[in-house]
């Protein structure tokens, strides 16, 4: 034993040193630059031997150097001062969201509060939401006594009943639809453009169709300026639906933001709009849409964890959300027991800006989702004059099927995704289960119908719901496989095919 540790010591002696000696080597070396008194003594022994021109080249020396040594003196200051405010920057953010997160807090801490004291006032009052009471002492304006709750015939979803009477001798109609995939991309394309001044890419419009029969939740992502929210505002206008815009606040922490809640002490539902949009779909067979605008300022799991899973039911019949947790007699047609069946004709659109004000999305979101990047400006073309549609849901939804179920990925591209998937497993150790290629399998084939490449179809899929996940890895440790794994697309897929995913890797090798 006391062998072993003399060798420790000794070990640990010999690493040590070498650190000493560079610290060392550091001091000896910023000393002998700036010992002044040697530069003075060697000038003093040459100065003898010195003519006139060598006069004047030891003075051009002596002020390069004096200008090399403010140069490293200017260096340091300036990295330092970049550090310091570099730092400052990042202490100033992360005190911004731990202040954001405390009022987050403090808003949900005083919203219980406030029910408490409702509560405790409605149970002093001695009335419960289940059942009908007098309040003793309790009047009118006239000064005439409050009349009795009776849940046979009081209102508490106003927002809801209004439709209910709005649609009271509504029937559905059959707007005699004929169009394919790749003529609603046009019409939609020249519609944006004819009629709200918005220039989109024919690509564009082509990813956003498939990503609606893939998936009820889209998101739009990219730079500030580029048109996310215009896009899904104008598909809205095509459809002579608008959409409901619902901006996202930092303090939505649960449901209730998108639904609403039941006030005990009024006895009423604040409802949202949202819940009226969702409520109104029902009774058509129109599309209607839900813009989730800056989805994440806050938490997205927070407040659409309960949407993200009943949307994830294959059964729709399944897609229930419990509003309130009884019914009354007098609560709208169509919610029942406290329930309101989500409609299947009603997509929810998200935008997201990443920058610092906001929340990463996280992976459960990402894979429920299709993501589609907007970060460029459409160019301004001469399109043909198309107004706004009346389009069946069933009918468009007919064409996604048809185009799933008749316009198979071919074998050959299957086989070639099962090789890269065995690629990236291998090098990357990221995988994808079997979500994700029944997502898919949606997605490519819709591509396809609208007038889409297959290889593109995949690439762009692989790019946004595959190679985003190496934003999760240390980019330094697999910077070195980047370069094999675009090698690797070129030659399976063919060369330059894989655009989407080699720009993608590329971009993340140039900022590892």
């Amino acid at each position: 034993m006391n062998t072993f540790l003399k060798y420790f010591y000794e070990v640990l002696s010999q690493f040590f040193s070498g650190f000493i000696s560079i610290f060392k080597g550091f001091v000896e070396g910023f000393k002998q630059i700036f010992n002044f008194k040697a530069y003075i003594a060697l000038a003093k022994s040459y100065k003898g031997d010195f003519n006139g021109s060598e006069w004047v080249l030891f003075g051009i020396s002596v002020l390069l150097m004096l200008a090399f040594i403010a140069l490293i003196v200017f260096l340091v200051l300036f990295i330092v001062r970049k550090y310091i405010r570099f730092r400052k920057t990042i202490v100033e953010q992360e005190s911004m969201l731990e202040e954001i997160s405390d009022l987050n807090g403090r808003v949900a801490t005083l919203l219980k509060e406030k029910e408490d004291i409702l509560a405790m006032k409605v149970s002093q009052l001695g009335l419960r939401p289940d059942e009908s009471a007098v309040v003793e002492g309790v009047t009118n304006a006239d000064g005439s006594p409050e009349e009795e709750l009776d849940t046979n015939t009081a209102i508490r979803f106003a927002k809801l009943h209004d439709v209910d009477l709005q649609y009271a001798d509504y029937k559905k109609l059959d707007y005699g639809n004929n169009f394919t995939l790749s003529d609603l991309v046009e019409m939609f394309r020249n519609f944006a453009a004819s009629q709200l001044r918005l220039y989109y890419k024919t690509e564009m419009i082509r990813l956003f169709i498939s990503a609606l029969a893939s998936t009820k939740l889209v998101i739009l992502q990219g730079i500030s300026g580029t048109g996310k929210t215009s896009l899904a505002y104008a598909w809205g206008k095509f459809l002579k639906h608008d959409s409901c815009v619902a901006s996202v606040q930092p303090s939505w922490r649960d449901r209730s933001e998108l639904f609403g809640y039941f006030n005990e002490f009024t006895k009423k539902f604040n409802e949202t709009d949202i819940l009226k949009e969702l409520y109104e779909a029902g009774y058509t067979d129109d599309i209607h849409t839900i813009i989730l605008d800056e989805m994440n300022i806050s938490r997205v799991e927070y407040y659409f964890a309960e949407m993200l899973s009943i949307l994830e039911m294959p059964n729709q019949d399944e897609w229930v959300v419990e509003v309130v947790s009884s019914g009354w007699p007098s609560d709208p047609k169509h919610l029942k027991n406290g329930k309101l069946k989500i409609p299947p004709n009603c997509w929810y659109i998200g935008t997201i800006n990443n920058d610092d004000s906001t929340f990463m999305v996280t992976d459960k979101v990402y894979d429920r989702a299709m993501p589609i990047d907007i970060n460029d400006k459409g160019q301004v073309f001469e399109p043909t004059s198309v107004q706004a549609q009346d389009i069946n849901y069933s009918y468009v939804n007919g064409l996604f099927q048809d185009a799933i179920t008749n316009i198979q990925m071919s074998e050959d591209i299957l086989a070639k995704i099962e090789e890269m998937d065995d690629y990236v497993i291998q090098h990357f150790r990221i995988a994808f289960g079997n979500r994700i290629v029944a997502h898919m399998k949606k997605f490519v084939p819709v591509y396809m119908a609208c007038g889409g490449d297959e290889v593109d179809g995949v690439d762009y899929f692989i790019a946004k719901k595959i190679l985003r996940k190496f934003e999760q890895l240390n980019i330094s440790f697999i910077r070195d496989e980047i370069d094999g794994f675009v090698d690797f697309l070129n030659r399976t897929f063919g060369e330059n095919k894989m655009k989407e995913c080699i720009e993608y890797v590329l971009r993340l090798k140039k900022i590892s």
